[in-house]
């Protein structure tokens, strides 16, 4: 895969994690798919990936409100998660995003910026290698509102110590997409099929 980047050099460089660094948006899919499937109803994956890069209590919302269901938001976050670390085993790097990382390591201040659990971002970012190149990991526990919302990526900026607006994000998702754009930074956009490909 080739990522276009933008010519000019930027002061900080956020990443996501899912979709992003690691393929793990396949392994997701299927711990959601199994939480949902358990009370008797079905997660379609196209929606699933429509969803993309919401927080997991968002996710059991809009199921709520989608289906009729009365997931409890936590616990059904919780459990989704717990069937997430099963697989997680499995995971993979997206390699072409993992090698601009690495090679902008030690030149420019690098950051996570994700919509999941911090325990699980650390994990995932330790399955595929990269503990320690990200000095500032910003995760769901750490703002109150979850992309699309600018409200991650900002708080990401202000811990790098960046203005948003040199700023590079990396991103996946379309709610990703649309938060780094509300929060005035430029983007990258990792296409879902391109990073499927050898």
């Amino acid at each position: 895969m080739v990522i276009e980047l933008p010519q000019r050099q930027f002061s900080g460089y956020i990443f996501d994690c899912d979709g992003t660094l690691a393929d793990t948006m396949p392994l997701h899919y299927r711990a959601w798919a199994r939480v949902v499937e358990e009370s008797g109803g079905r997660f379609p994956e196209e929606l699933f990936y429509s969803w993309g890069g919401r927080p997991s209590e968002t996710i059991v919302a809009d199921l709520n409100a989608t289906f009729g269901s009365a997931f409890g938001i936590v616990d059904t976050a919780e459990r989704k998660e717990a069937y997430y670390y099963e697989l997680l085993h499995e995971v993979r790097p997206i390699q072409a995003v993992v090698d601009i990382a690495l090679g902008l390591q030690g030149r420019a201040p690098l950051a996570v910026a994700s919509g999941g659990y911090r325990r699980y971002v650390e994990l995932t970012l330790d399955a595929i290698g990269l503990t320690g190149v990200f000095p500032v990991i910003v995760c769901a526990e750490d703002y109150e509102h979850g992309k699309p919302h600018p409200a991650p990526f900002l708080e990401t900026a202000r811990r790098l110590g960046v203005p948003a607006g040199d700023c590079l994000v990396f991103e996946d998702s379309p709610a990703g997409l649309e938060a780094a754009r509300r929060a005035g930074m430029e983007c990258v956009c990792i296409p879902p099929m391109e990073r499927m490909a050898p």
